[in-house]
């Protein structure tokens, strides 16, 4: 039982739930680089080499943000707050998730998703939690960057991405989650917003006040309407993705409305949460889509393509 305990500690540091729609993401991007069923090899150890890269970072995270955790409600029972682990196990932990990333990366898919993945693991293990997220309160806009790329990464690891066109539409998904994480966050940032202020964490709530951030989470969010209309306008979807992003759009559109004046303090998390389903759902239908595209007339605007 001990051991199991253990475990679950350990397991607690990879930040499953979190972890889970990031990889969810990559998968998605692997299915939509190639036109039928992606080669099963590089989806595998692709999804496996991302998935051990994120939890690492979720790790050291958990390493890196250990006095703020003590001191916030919401992670006061993590691992090490609690003591359940120490800083050099969690450390190890981390490091030695990271070398199995790299090396699965490396060795069985391409480099080229080797160093994208590390990029993307040092900006957010490093470069967010270490340095942007006690500096300024677009701390998670600039971050943002990092947690944007696992479609990419799941992308490169089943194409490589030989030519300008697999770079333009993987950047079109790490372009939508990018403009969907400020308002996720945020609407998490107003509820939790004392424990960040207590945490002398800069977030907008703590900085700018509710109000202001509840406008930026409002014309975020009719941002990421317009962005998520672009792989149609690109081609790389079809009317079936068209109507279900524009459905969950304007469902968010009107949470983030009602958050401007909400019959309730509880209602940021409501936003919250939805935002995860959201995106869910949204890069599911992008998924159906994938293999209803050739049925479904007329076409896009235009598409991108190569002539000649």
């Amino acid at each position: 039982m001990a051991t199991i305990a253990i475990w679950r500690q350990y397991w607690a540091l990879t930040k499953p739930r979190v972890v889970a729609l990031i990889v969810f993401t990559a998968l998605v991007g692997m299915f939509l680089a190639v036109p039928g069923l992606p080669p099963l090899r590089e989806t595998v150890l692709g999804f496996l080499g991302i998935w051990l890269a994120a939890a690492s970072a979720a790790a050291v995270n958990h390493l890196i943000d250990q006095r703020i955790d003590r001191v916030m409600v919401r992670t006061a029972a993590r691992p090490l707050p609690t003591g359940a682990l120490r800083p050099a196990q969690v450390l190890a932990f981390a490091v030695f998730l990271g070398a199995a990333s790299m090396a699965i990366l490396v060795a069985l898919v391409n480099p080229l998703t080797a160093l994208l993945t590390f990029a993307s693991l040092i900006g957010y293990a490093v470069v967010y939690t270490g340095f942007l997220k006690r500096a300024t309160p677009q701390n998670i806009v600039i971050g943002g960057i990092a947690g944007a790329a696992p479609p990419l990464l799941g992308w490169a690891a089943v194409t490589g991405m030989r030519n300008e066109w697999d770079w333009a539409h993987a950047l079109l998904l790490v372009l939508i989650i990018f403009v969907w994480t400020p308002p996720h966050f945020w609407a998490l940032a107003i509820f939790r917003r004392e424990d960040y202020a207590r945490a002398l964490v800069p977030m907008l709530p703590v900085t700018h006040g509710v109000q202001y951030t509840r406008w930026q989470i409002l014309l975020y969010t009719v941002l990421l309407i317009a962005v998520t209309i672009l792989p149609w306008v690109a081609g790389m979807s079809g009317l079936f993705y068209l109507g279900g992003a524009l459905v969950l759009g304007l469902v968010f559109l009107w949470h983030a409305w009602k958050l401007m004046d909400p019959p309730d303090e509880f209602y940021a998390m409501r936003v919250f949460n939805y935002s995860v389903v959201y995106l869910m759902a949204l890069f599911a239908f992008l998924l159906v889509d994938h293999w209803l595209l050739p049925f479904l007339q007329p076409g896009p605007v235009f598409e991108l393509r190569r002539i000649g």
